[in-house]
């Protein structure tokens, strides 16, 4: 399993923003390169067919554009993974998670089944697709949404209808609201919106705790859910709570409040190892004044299966500060592989979140305070996050600068290559290169958000000239404009990635084995 993906609701951010940002991770020794491309409504599928699935979908004939993270080499499937479209709806799809053994044989897994013996035989049997999956999602729900709120029942209604292959979580967001979508089982799923004022925090495991299934199957304030999910929980006997007292309020037979980690995920020492120690760390870093992170015997610590999915963070949070957090290896720890503390054995004992494999990570803002056409900031940073930097491309464009346009070789006129080359050169010598890298970073971002600030002054004066509308994403010169922005950034950080590379490359062949100078003797 991989991923980890950081949630925030707009008053928890400073400007305002709504943000879902994750780390893609691919799979054990896997390293898939990444591309931040625009799919424009003539270049969406209208027929669309899974890779892994063999399942064929018809999709509707009104896309919306929308930008993506897809693979480069296509051959295994398109994985678009995370984007914001015309309407400025995040996306991030998805965070692997896992269900226990109680809801997988309630609820099988919808898994492909290859064909068998051969065509006109009588013990022949045709293929069966799977349900849809990772590969899938992004492609099938993204340019088909309006909302947040339209994502989650896009996706419920694709699920309950196909199956799925795999449990997923699924973040959405908006101006206003972002909301977080597990499935449980093959075809059912619940969703919780993240409050305004808080982030969540998601490793690969089921993580929404508490549920409201009156809101769920009424109002759906705060909570949604697939429609028969009170039926199919209480024939299965899926509730696991032992509540002090009992719930007096009940919903189709069942207490309207229940934990469903409790019921839905699982608890096992691989979670304690690969799962838990992310949440721990992240939430403790964001809510230090939480006292339960804290004495001789914490609440909480490393191994926690019982963090709150929602907290409350002590300062309020912008796109660098997650950058950061998703880059972060446990940083001062016992359980950093690059610091000086503990032992050997605690700077390997727990999976780290800014971890090698890191395909891409992206940081989707939805501006709450910026005019329609400003709104969709696609913050990409390819790569393993401890070594690379990430780049703030307006959304709200047709196309997107080559550089990011990655290709399947290796190249150094891809940032996701040059990153890769840096992560790999640097990693042995870490201390040696972390003040290059380090200021690589803080001066592209900074770059970034200045870029953001002069072309929304430079748009927002011409709207007022009457020469460019910002209400409309559909504006022709305001793509065109904020193409230029993005063109020029990326012209810049190109240069400085390039140089940071040859400083990184310069501080590694210095130490090699095979060196010798006159002075040695």
């Amino acid at each position: 399993m991989a991923c980890t993906t950081l949630l925030v609701g707009k008053h928890a951010t400073n400007d305002g923003s709504t943000i879902v940002a994750r780390n893609e991770d691919g799979e054990d020794f896997s390293f898939d390169p990444k591309q931040l491309v625009v799919v424009n409504p003539e270049d969406q599928p209208r027929t669309y067919t899974g890779v892994a699935n063999h399942l064929t979908i018809e999709l509707p004939d009104n896309p919306l554009r929308y930008t993506c993270t897809p693979n480069a080499d296509k051959s295994n499937g398109i994985w678009a993974e995370t984007g914001i479209n015309a309407a400025n709806v995040s996306m991030s799809a998805t965070e692997t998670i896992s269900a226990n053994a109680r809801v997988l044989g309630a609820d099988p897994l919808v898994c492909y089944q290859p064909a068998q013996g051969t065509p006109g035989d009588p013990d022949y049997r045709p293929e069966v697709p799977g349900g849809i999956g990772e590969e899938n999602l992004p492609t099938i729900t993204l340019p088909y949404i309006q909302s947040a709120r339209e994502g989650v029942q896009r996706l419920g209604m694709l699920v309950e209808k196909y199956g799925t292959y795999e449990t997923n979580g699924v973040a959405f967001g908006d101006a206003d609201e972002v909301w977080y979508w597990e499935n449980i089982g093959g075809h059912h799923w619940i969703a919780r919106r993240v409050p305004d004022d808080c982030y969540v925090v998601q490793p690969n495991r089921q993580g929404i705790d508490t549920f409201d299934l009156a809101d769920a199957l009424g109002d759906q304030k705060d909570y949604m859910c697939s429609a028969d999910l009170a039926t199919w929980i209480r024939e299965n006997d899926l509730l696991m709570d032992m509540p002090e007292v009992a719930s007096e309020e009940t919903v189709d037979g069942l207490p309207r409040f229940f934990d469903a980690r409790i019921a839905f995920s699982t608890y096992t020492w691989l979670d304690q190892l690969y799962n838990a120690p992310r949440k721990w760390y992240l939430c403790s870093r964001l809510t230090p004044s939480d006292q339960r992170f804290h004495g001789t015997d914490p609440a909480f610590g490393p191994e926690s299966l019982d963090i709150p999915w929602a907290m409350r963070p002590d300062k309020k949070l912008s796109a660098s500060d997650v950058k950061d957090l998703l880059a972060t290896t446990y940083d001062g720890t016992q359980y950093d592989p690059y610091g000086t503390k503990g032992t050997p054995a605690t700077r390997h004992q727990y999976r780290y979140v800014g971890i090698d494999r890191t395909s891409e990570c992206s940081i989707l803002c939805i501006r709450s305070r910026a005019p329609k056409a400003l709104q969709g900031i696609h913050w990409f940073a390819p790569a393993s996050g401890p070594f690379n930097t990430a780049v703030a491309v307006y959304a709200n464009v047709e196309k997107t600068p080559a550089y990011l346009d990655t290709p399947a070789q290796v190249t150094t006129d891809s940032l996701y290559w040059n990153n890769r080359l840096v992560a790999g050169l640097a990693d042995p010598q870490f201390f040696e290169s972390y003040e290059s890298i380090q200021a690589y970073r803080l001066n592209t971002m900074a770059q970034g958000y200045q870029s953001l600030r002069e072309t929304d002054a430079q748009l927002q004066a011409l709207a007022q000239e009457g020469k460019v509308d910002l209400d409309s994403t559909d504006d022709p010169q305001v793509h065109q404009l904020l193409e230029t922005a993005n063109q020029a950034l990326t012209d810049k950080i190109q240069h400085q990635t390039r140089d940071l590379l040859g400083t990184v490359l310069d501080q590694r062949t210095v130490g090699m084995k095979n060196a010798f100078n006159m002075n040695d003797h």
